[in-house]
């Protein structure tokens, strides 16, 4: 006879699915997935950056990450990110992003 599933596995699942969400935390090594731009400059492109998430804003599911850039990214910043950021008074070692675009790093 097939065994019916407990509430036990399902709470399982919830947990495994929700440590998954929840690998985006405070102090988290992480890297913007293939693709995604920069919010503020839609024409750059920072996909493959990396850096440490150092605060988080708001409640799941819209919580914002800001996400510090580590010294490989901050070597590879195209100037004109960097010019636009001092034109509009924006700091280029840091940027919020939602977390559908961040992957912790390998």
């Amino acid at each position: 006879m097939p065994q019916r599933p407990d509430a036990t596995s399902k709470r399982r699942s919830t947990m495994v699915s929700k440590k998954s969400h929840d690998e985006l935390a405070v102090g988290v090594l992480v890297r913007v997935k293939a693709g995604t731009t920069m919010p503020e400059f839609p024409d750059v492109v920072c996909g493959g950056w990396t850096g440490k998430i150092v605060e988080t804003s708001g409640k799941k599911p819209h919580t914002k990450y800001f996400v510090e850039w580590d010294d490989d990214t901050l070597g590879v910043i195209p100037e004109p990110y960097l010019k636009l950021c001092e034109a509009q008074g924006l700091y280029h070692r840091m940027a919020c992003l939602e977390g559908s675009v961040l992957e912790p790093a390998d």
